[in-house]
């Protein structure tokens, strides 16, 4: 075993261009937490936040990013049932913000979130999925408590997890409704599995209304704090509204009334952790992509941990939805 690894470490905040690759030591396992050797991992909007410095306090230099990856067991620390070779995948629990994360050859872990699996789908496929699957999931599942039949609405669908709520949510049997602020996007969000495809305009309360007289079941808030009113006007009493994300970057409501909620309308939140997606429910999402039956967006995918900066701009030009991938090369 070497002693050293390939890895983007980042001592503060850089531009893109800082992103750039060098040598570090190879962490070492600790009891209950597993070495995982990367070989993949998704692109995310919070790490170009943290890569700026523009994080929370909970994110410090210097760092490694990445929060998320999938790979297969290294080493394992006392206490933990994985066995080396196995594929898993990782994401939350401070992954790239309060210990290092998946820009590297190998990353260590609490084997609390680990999720084993097992598929024939190729790293590309696999490293878009655990952070965008674990959310959507938890989102449709803790969130909303969504069942078949019910009306939902996914307001920001081309938001790499707005995609992934679609999916499911029309994999679960629901009938969806989903938003784009670009007309030419329609056709994707009905590709993935929206039964309805809406501009998000000033005439979505009206279309909406016509879909659905009644009102909606459930919501989920993806564009921002701020839209949250109008969007729970939408749902009828007994229904959900789950704010899940903040397209928009507004993450609070300022001077916020609480009878903005209308009477017996649910207001709930999503900010869940790694053992919210199962491995029963991934190997099922697994063989639903397999099928062809569950439709995944994939931006686009790099090869090597030098394409990470060339990632990060296709991330910040918005030009492709989806989820952009890095692959490293088997060793």
């Amino acid at each position: 075993m070497p002693e050293t690894m390939r890895a983007i470490r980042l001592t503060g905040p850089v531009d893109i261009d800082g992103l750039t690759v060098s040598d570090v030591p190879i962490p070492k396992v600790r009891p209950g937490s597993v070495r995982i050797r990367v070989m993949a991992f998704g692109i995310n909007e919070s790490e170009a936040t943290s890569r700026q410095g523009e994080s929370g306090p909970d994110f410090s230099f210097p760092r490694i990013l990445g929060i998320e990856a999938v790979g297969v067991v290294d080493a394992v620390g006392d206490g933990v049932a994985l066995r080396t070779g196995q594929k898993v995948a990782t994401m939350m629990g401070g992954l790239g913000r309060t210990i290092d994360g998946s820009y590297a050859e190998y990353t260590v872990v609490n084997a609390v979130n680990v999720i084993p699996f097992d598929t024939h789908l190729g790293w590309d496929a696999v490293g878009a999925l655990p952070q965008m699957l674990q959310t959507a999931h938890g989102s449709i599942t803790a969130g909303l408590r969504l069942e078949s039949g019910q009306s939902v609405l996914i307001h920001g669908g081309t938001s790499t997890v707005g995609l992934a709520a679609i999916a499911i949510a029309h994999q679960l049997g629901a009938t969806v409704i989903a938003t784009t602020r670009n007309p030419a996007r329609s056709e994707l969000l009905t590709r993935t599995g929206a039964d309805h495809a809406l501009v998000d305009d000033d005439t979505l309360p009206h279309a909406i209304r016509n879909l659905t007289p009644d009102g909606l079941d459930a919501a989920l808030e993806f564009v921002g704090a701020t839209a949250l009113p109008a969007t729970l006007s939408l749902v009828r009493p007994g229904g959900t509204v789950c704010f899940v994300g903040a397209l928009s970057g507004t993450w609070t409501i300022p001077d916020f009334d609480p009878f903005a909620i209308p009477t017996g309308v649910r207001l709930t939140s999503y900010a869940g952790e790694a053992n919210d997606l199962p491995s029963g429910a991934l190997d099922q999402y697994l063989r639903a992509i397999e099928a062809g039956t569950l439709n995944i967006v994939i931006a686009g995918a790099h090869e090597g941990l030098e394409k990470v900066a060339e990632a990060h701009r296709d991330l910040e030009s918005r030009h492709q939805p989806g989820k952009y991938v890095i692959v490293l090369p088997a060793t």
